[in-house]
């Protein structure tokens, strides 16, 4: 989950600049006589805000592949046993999800134990593990399988779009409100390049902060995946499945930073910043 999110957040970040730049350049109706409109600026922000989500999710997928190396495993293709094992078990849990399209199955090579879920549509699903076969038995399998198709079942991917696309919409708005006023504090031959060169840092700025709203979300989603994955493989397979997580991280170097990529287990120093609460607090919600 914690890769999703994070790939997810870097494509958007990345799309809204661009569009951002776009409307910089080609210009806005925005400003006129020297003055901000806040009604077409409102509005102006949300094209962007919102075509910068929906571009970041339709990319999700494609993304995720290219970036972690992702590979698809083909159902009716050749299979090593235990290549055959995950493929039949993201299908079993999906089914029982209630999905009519079955999630593109893949593997990558990670050092760390991990597994996430995403894509545009549940029909247009990915869900890739690593490590996991190796460092977990069975039933903790199925239960962090089973929590990664609750992820697909529950169209976490399009609520947190819609949650993007508003948080976009609010980093877009008040980047050119800051902006606009940090411009009018230079030289008038001055001020376009200013506001071009402050709308971009200042979207930055706003765009880490309004991440925090955005990790508060996922942590949020996470119980709920805890619960559909408990629905779905049974309640021990899924604590089994926790317990073995936090097994795992013990075992591992407190510094180790294969445990950050994970984000499996948000320390409380650093919780606003990330994706998971911590493994004790969801062993005890889902108990």
């Amino acid at each position: 989950m914690g890769k999703r999110i994070f790939y997810f957040l870097l494509t958007n970040v990345l799309v809204l600049l661009t569009i951002s730049i776009i409307f910089s350049i080609f210009g806005s109706n925005y400003i006129q006589n020297g003055q901000l409109l806040l009604g077409p600026l409102l509005i102006v922000s949300a094209v962007i805000g919102f075509t910068g989500s929906f571009i970041s999710l339709a990319m999700s997928r494609w993304m995720a592949k290219r970036m972690m190396g992702v590979r698809v495993l083909d159902p009716n293709g050749p299979l090593s046993s235990e290549e055959r094992a995950v493929v039949d078990m993201v299908h079993r849990l999906s089914r029982a999800a209630g999905l009519v399209h079955m999630p593109e199955v893949g593997i990558y090579e990670s050092a760390e134990v991990n597994a996430f879920a995403t894509g545009p549509t549940k029909k247009r699903s990915l869900v890739a593990v690593s490590g996991l076969l190796v460092e977990m038995d069975e039933d903790a399998v199925e239960g962090v399988i089973a929590h990664e198709v609750a992820h697909v079942a529950n169209g976490d991917m399009v609520t947190m779009t819609l949650l993007q696309g508003i948080v976009n919409t609010f980093v877009v708005f008040l980047a050119r409100i800051v902006a606009f006023a940090v411009s009018r504090f230079v030289r008038d031959e001055l001020a376009p390049i200013v506001h071009f060169a402050a709308i971009i840092v200042f979207q930055l700025v706003f765009s880490i902060l309004g991440s925090i709203v955005v990790f508060a979300y996922s942590r949020h989603r996470e119980f709920h995946a805890d619960r559909g994955g408990a629905d779905l493989a049974g309640k021990d397979k899924m604590r089994h499945a926790l317990e073995s997580l936090k097994a795992y991280t013990n075992r591992i170097s407190k510094d180790d930073t294969s445990i950050a990529a994970f984000k499996i287990s948000g320390r409380k120093k650093t919780a606003i910043f990330s994706t998971h609460p911590d493994l004790d607090e969801r062993i005890k919600r889902l108990a």
